[in-house]
């Protein structure tokens, strides 16, 4: 019996079939893995099996995607601190929640904030960024003055040095957590508290 056209047409070649959220996953990775400059269209569309064009589908240009990551990121830790503002009028309790939503921040968003701790200010994308980030730590700064002023940290030390020092540390997180692994995110701020704050209690006489 003849085969119908059906049985023997080519099987078709699948697409692997990414939304828009898989996309800026996939890409984040390569920018950390390689650095954003040094990785073009051609590259993430050869990472993701997809063409330009269906990857132009999600994404107008490899600007956009990195905008996207770095909001994703920047909205997130600026919540941290109007949640911590709303519910806390101490500003030793709001520094308390702001470690620990910064911590948590980091930890679920890992892949985006560590791209937001790596841009340098080359393009718009980046210096926007960067200008946000900037009136980030100057928040942070204010909040660590009004701990000062209550007691929790010695004033002996500059405000937005005790800031740095404090969110440097959450910051390193980078470097050496991963996901799934024995840490706990949650502990992981608890420790953070302990470690920066204890050093920064005012001396007793």
């Amino acid at each position: 019996m003849a085969k119908s056209s059906s049985d023997t047409a080519a099987p078709k070649r699948g697409r692997p079939g990414y939304d828009r959220e898989q996309v800026l996953a996939v890409a984040v990775k390569v920018f950390n893995e390689h650095g954003y400059d040094a990785t073009s269209v051609a590259d993430l569309s050869a990472t993701l099996g997809l063409t330009k064009s269906a990857l132009y589908h999600h994404f107008e240009s490899k600007s956009a995607i990195l905008e996207r990551a770095l909001n994703d990121a920047l909205d997130a830790l600026e919540a941290v601190v109007d949640d911590a503002t709303a519910q806390h009028s101490l500003a030793s309790d709001r520094l308390r929640a702001i470690v620990r939503g910064a911590v948590r921040v980091l930890t679920e968003k890992l892949p985006s904030v560590t791209l937001l701790l790596r841009v340098r200010g080359n393009g718009d994308v980046e210096t926007s960024a960067l200008v946000r980030r900037r009136a980030f730590d100057q928040r942070l700064a204010a909040v660590v003055a009004e701990a000062q002023k209550e007691g929790l940290i010695r004033d002996d030390v500059d405000a937005a040095v005790a800031s740095r020092l404090i969110f440097g540390m959450i910051n390193s997180v980078v470097e050496w957590y991963r996901p799934g692994g024995p840490v706990d995110p949650e502990e992981l701020g608890e420790d953070i508290l302990r470690v920066s704050l204890d050093g920064l209690q005012p001396r007793r006489a």
